[in-house]
């Protein structure tokens, strides 16, 4: 019987859970109902990824005296350490709502939801986040133009991470 239970999980609850962990620093919540019992944990080793990318700049930025002698060096060089700058020369960042699993196209072997070039259309689905055995499709927040596809097929990523960038 307890079988029949953990197939009638409230989603929405789960979602909601996985909410709160994202708005707030907590690393895991549980609740009970009745016999019903639900914990969602979030790993902690994720909080690593922007470390390693904080720290890369690093030996760039070091290398910037070498760069002033060679001036054709330190166009390549400087744009690297500054990936905000680049992104925000590119377009407008579409963000993951949610930690999943982003797939590229509507099921394998199907052609891919957008290609860099695309002219796509507000509201037309760019990719789908799987989360909990639920698929989301990610829309365009506009009209626009695909310039970069940031994610792979089946990769996982996290809440507010970049999928898409579009140009005007």
């Amino acid at each position: 019987m307890s079988d029949d239970k953990n197939k009638n999980i409230d989603a929405d609850l789960v979602r909601s859970l996985a909410d709160i962990l994202n708005d707030t620093d907590l690393t895991e919540i549980e609740v009970e109902r009745g016999d019903l019992k639900i914990k969602v944990k979030r790993e902690v080793t994720v909080a690593a990824a922007p470390i390693q990318y904080a720290a890369a700049p690093a030996p760039v930025a070091h290398a910037a005296p070498a760069a002033h002698a060679a001036p054709a060096a330190a166009a390549p060089l400087s744009m690297p350490s500054d990936p905000a700058t680049i992104v925000a020369r590119a377009g407008e960042e579409v963000k993951s709502p949610m930690v999943g699993t982003a797939y590229l196209q509507p099921a394998p072997g199907a052609d891919p939801f957008i290609k860099v070039g695309d002219k796509v259309k507000k509201g037309q689905t760019l990719v789908i986040v799987e989360a909990m055995k639920t698929m989301n499709p990610i829309q365009s927040p506009r009209d626009g133009v695909v310039a970069e596809i940031l994610v792979g097929d089946a990769q996982p990523v996290e809440y507010g991470e970049a999928l898409v960038l579009l140009e005007a």
